[in-house]
């Protein structure tokens, strides 16, 4: 057993992480000073000073240790955080190097990149890993294989912004979103002498006639009820019912609010497919954006970025043999008129009836500009987007889905399709987004 536990500890002498032979001598040491001295007869402690002489030796080339006189160590008070981070990091590499092998792929680790929150400039690819970072399972932690060409380490992720990702999906992880609300800059545009005066906000909003459905007693509630948010952290001031108190820097001071309790990673599921299921779609795919805008002038020469590149060509190939896309004399290709639409449109339609088979109610697509109304009943994720089911008592409609309809599945809903997307008309807040 001694022989066993000696061998444990020899095989520290190397390590970048905090070891039992640091903890050890971190107790012992006073002031941080650590006497190693020879002591002739001391026999049985002979083998532990040459073990931590020999560690302190590796601790001294990683600037953590001084040798103030031969067998006197002075440990630096940087030594146990930076072993502690160290060890963590090390401990980051080898999950990301596992994940990366599981998913058949193999990344130098000198491309990882370990980010201790959210990205200061957006990251694109493809999931790799998720798995939560804390017990209590308030914090994600993904790895994403971008196609800058590097693996991302990124932890603190809401999980509820990633529940649709999947292995492979397609995300985009940017910083927090600090844009300040448009309710914000309509209570700033109404200050008059320092005062916002709700009832004065309620005459213009009459006057212009902009507010959808009339409901203009909602619109400004809803106003004052994020005066109340803003009143609770100490940037908004009431001093009755029909006045308010709004600072010269309130637009500011509301948005560093919002950014302090938003402070997580600002996610996007560009595509719930990965790479190989939006080649051969007949929607519109992640892939089919990048091919008729952004090009592929930001992908990486090597890993996800060589394989998005490889993609877009095959892709390409597939909607020139479907009739979608045509190569020109000049070698340039054209694409077919309003892709996109086409694409999702013809997807939707397949995905209608696919449904309408199991169900009993008959599909129907909805217009652009419609108004559509019935029971939210459910989701279907296509490689178009996320889409709602919206049913009457005849039949069935499929809209894109935003995450404003979240909490009204089984409820009546409606709204106004409009250039594919969908403005809902929910409560007292119809169409509008404070």
């Amino acid at each position: 057993m001694e022989i066993e536990q000696r061998r444990k500890l020899m095989a520290e002498i190397d390590q970048d992480r905090l070891t039992h032979i640091d903890r050890a001598m971190i107790a012992e040491a006073k002031d941080r000073l650590l006497d190693l001295r020879y002591e002739p007869g001391d026999l049985h402690g002979q083998s532990d000073r040459t073990m931590r002489l020999r560690r302190l030796g590796k601790l001294g080339d990683m600037g953590l240790a001084t040798e103030h006189a031969p067998g006197v160590w002075e440990l630096s008070e940087r030594l146990e955080p930076t072993l502690r981070e160290m060890g963590e990091r090390g401990d980051i590499i080898r999950t990301m190097q596992t994940a990366l092998r599981a998913d058949g792929a193999e990344r130098d680790p000198m491309s990882f990149e370990i980010h201790d929150g959210a990205p200061t400039t957006p990251i694109v690819g493809r999931v790799i890993d998720k798995h939560l970072s804390d017990e209590l399972g308030e914090n994600l932690t993904l790895l994403v294989d971008g196609i800058d060409g590097r693996t991302h380490h990124v932890s603190g992720i809401d999980p509820a912004r990633v529940e649709d990702a999947r292995i492979g999906s397609v995300i985009e992880i940017g910083p927090p979103d600090i844009v300040g609300r448009p309710s914000d800059r309509a209570i700033a545009g109404m200050v008059e002498d320092g005062l916002y005066r709700p009832s004065r906000h309620l005459e213009k909003a009459r006057f212009d006639g902009r507010v959808p459905n009339g409901d203009y007693e909602g619109f400004v509630d809803a106003h004052v009820r994020r005066l109340e948010a803003l009143r609770r952290a100490g940037i908004a001031e009431r001093i009755d019912a029909d006045h308010w108190r709004i600072p010269a820097d309130f637009e500011a001071r509301a948005a560093a609010y919002d950014a302090g309790r938003n402070a997580r990673a600002n996610i996007r599921v560009l595509s719930t497919f990965d790479l190989e299921r939006q080649i051969g779609s007949d929607g519109a795919t992640w892939l089919d954006r990048r091919l008729v805008t952004t090009g592929g002038s930001d992908l990486s020469a090597s890993g996800f970025g060589e394989q998005v590149r490889e993609a877009m060509d095959r892709r390409r190939e597939h909607h020139i043999e479907h009739g979608d896309a045509a190569r020109q004399p000049d070698g340039r290709i054209a694409y077919r008129r309003n892709l996109i639409t086409t694409l999702q449109e013809r997807e939707v339609a397949r995905a209608g009836e696919e449904l309408a088979a199991k169900k009993t109610l008959p599909f129907r697509a909805a217009a652009d500009g419609e108004t559509i109304s019935g029971t939210f009943a459910g989701t279907v994720q296509l490689s178009s987007g996320k889409f709602a089911i919206v049913e009457k008592s005849r039949e069935f409609t499929l809209v894109p889905w935003r995450p404003v309809i979240n909490r009204q599945l089984g409820r009546e809903v409606s709204g106004i399709v409009q250039g594919g997307s969908v403005s809902w008309q929910l409560g007292r807040q119809k169409g509008l987004e404070i």
